[in-house]
């Protein structure tokens, strides 16, 4: 048995470093890698020894990855196994191949056995959000937190997922509560962190969102594998307070420079933060050449994850690469009719769409942006990522129809804005860019107003 009562297979030392490494990947720390590491390189690993290694590899999301994957398929399915494991082996299985739903699935029948397998949770919970699953990242770890002691060591960091998911879901005041009892619980909780800076986010809070990051109250800047994304986080609270200077210190120092690892979850948070400081207009001088640069090995693979091609296009734009953007939208329409998985949808929904439409942005085919993603604005879910991520296409849908003088959709897609995000600078600011298009000067002013306002607070919380 593990820590928490499921069936293992393999020797009292196993089983401990297992349990160990389990409690490590709660905490995104990278000891979890090298457990995994040393487990798998025993003769014969035990079948979760396999299970967690290849699940290491998928959560990457990166095609190149999935050789090692095999290899710990391979693994599970040669060893004598029991049925949670066996389980595991069809879950990774499925994965591998591409049907990411089945896999969720999958492992959704080992939950319903075994609710404290927190591998099985945690896989699941990625899953869920790489495939823009709401609904998902709020019921699994609700359930699992049910079926967990209270007193268990790890229940703070199951109630950190739950926190997420209630964010995700619109569920922004038990979010805030939720997420704020695991940092409670457990200061170096990164996911729950993720889970309170999103519900600032969402709220329009962005004082209260740089103060939570900066206060102290958490260990998440440093040491963990989440630190890229959190510093990308505060980073967008500094671009809504009005400070690119301070998102560019944040992007140059945490987010992508030269000792960075070329980790695609990495690198599309840097592509998201440069593209909304292009967006508005701020010079980020050459740094979408070198991130362009980093991305070029990565878009010449079989497709595998839509999402991940998308921010690859917007370096590959930003970087006034244009042709090569055009590569990459092309190899993905080449692939569509014969592909396979969970991706062609993805593809064919959103992610193609949205790169046509960034290309079309990169050209200064402003109503061509407007064609492409107004359809999908409030399906883009289906490609996966959180409402912050994918919030980076809302701007851009925003930005092209003021761009293309097409200012009542801009008025109401900016009425939406600032009607769930009353304090959005952002929101306000194009607000009176609209209102001036339609030539209501005194709406414009009244807008401006409301963004100075709202804008000397926030400046006074990063200060």
């Amino acid at each position: 048995m593990d820590a928490h009562g499921n069936p293992m297979s393999g020797d009292t030392d196993t089983i401990e470093r297992y349990d160990r490494a389990i409690d490590r990947l709660l905490r995104y720390h990278p000891e979890v890698v090298d457990i995994a590491t040393s487990l798998l390189a025993e003769e014969g690993p035990a079948p979760m020894a396999a299970a967690l290694g290849a699940y290491l590899n998928l959560m990457s999301t990166d095609p190149a990855d999935l050789a090692a994957v095999r290899s710990c398929h391979d693994a599970i399915v040669g060893h004598p196994a029991n049925e949670r494991e066996q389980l595991h082996g069809r879950a990774i299985g499925a994965w591998q191949g591409g049907d990411w739903i089945e896999a969720g699935d999958i492992l959704d029948e080992v939950l319903y056995r075994w609710p404290t397998d927190l591998l099985a949770l945690i896989m699941a919970h990625q899953l869920a959000f790489f495939v823009g699953d709401a609904h998902q990242l709020r019921d699994r770890p609700l359930r699992s937190l049910h079926a967990l002691d209270p007193g268990d060591a790890h229940a703070g960091f199951v109630r950190g997922m739950v926190a997420f998911g209630l964010e995700e879901s619109g569920h922004y005041a038990e979010a805030l509560d939720s997420g704020m009892a695991a940092v409670a619980a457990n200061r170096d909780d990164v996911w729950a962190v993720h889970a309170v800076t999103h519900t600032h986010e969402m709220r329009g809070h962005v004082d209260e969102g740089i103060r939570f990051l900066t206060s102290g109250a958490a260990d998440w800047q440093a040491g963990n594998m989440f630190t890229v994304h959190n510093w990308w986080h505060l980073g967008l609270f500094q671009l809504e307070a009005g400070r690119p200077d301070r998102v560019l210190e944040i992007y140059d120092r945490e987010v992508h420079h030269a000792g960075s690892d070329g980790i695609a979850l990495e690198m599309l948070d840097a592509s998201a933060m440069l593209w909304r400081l292009h967006l508005d207009a701020a010079d980020t001088g050459a740094r979408f050449d070198a991130l362009s640069d980093a991305w070029s090995d990565k878009t010449t693979a079989s497709p595998w994850y839509v999402f991940n091609d998308l921010h690859a296009v917007i370096a590959l734009v930003g970087a006034g690469r244009l042709g090569e953007a055009h590569a990459v939208a092309d190899r993905l329409t080449a692939w569509l009719p014969n592909g396979i998985g969970t991706n062609v949808r993805m593809t064919a929904e959103i992610g193609l769409p949205a790169c046509r439409a960034i290309i079309a942005f990169g050209e200064g085919r402003f109503d061509d942006v407007v064609e492409e993603l107004y359809p999908i604005r409030r399906t883009l879910q289906v490609f996966g990522g959180s409402h912050a991520q994918r919030d980076v296409l809302q701007r851009t849908l925003t930005e092209a129809a003021l761009r293309a003088g097409r200012h009542e959709l801009a008025r109401a897609l900016l009425a939406e804005r600032v009607g769930v995000r009353e304090t959005s600078v952002y929101g306000w600011t194009r607000m009176a860019q609209a209102m001036r298009g339609l030539g209501n000067d005194d709406g414009a002013t009244t807008a401006e107003a409301t963004a100075e306002r709202h804008l000397t607070r926030f400046r006074a919380a990063s200060a």
